[in-house]
């Protein structure tokens, strides 16, 4: 099995601290839209926020923009991009 490079704790953390949400991290699934009215609700600067936290804690840019709208669809899918790294 894979080595996790980011734990879905570790990725609930870094979105509550960089998004400034109030709810509880437990309530957060990984397959949770973070956009949207089905989601979170997160907006375009809670994206960068989010982009640019997750660059300086794994140190891999998202810099693609179609792989970026994808990993930041849920944690589940940017768990999933981060352990696809070769960080």
């Amino acid at each position: 099995m894979p080595e996790t490079i980011a734990s879905l704790d570790e990725l609930r953390a870094l979105l509550l601290e960089n998004c400034l949400l109030r709810v509880e991290p437990a309530s957060i699934t990984a397959e949770q839209p973070l956009f949207g009215p089905e989601g979170l609700g997160l907006d375009s600067i809670d994206a960068l926020q989010l982009a640019v936290a997750v660059e300086r804690r794994y140190q891999t840019p998202l810099r693609d923009p179609q792989a970026a709208r994808k990993a930041l669809s849920s944690l589940g899918e940017l768990q999933k991009w981060l352990n696809s790294q070769k960080l």
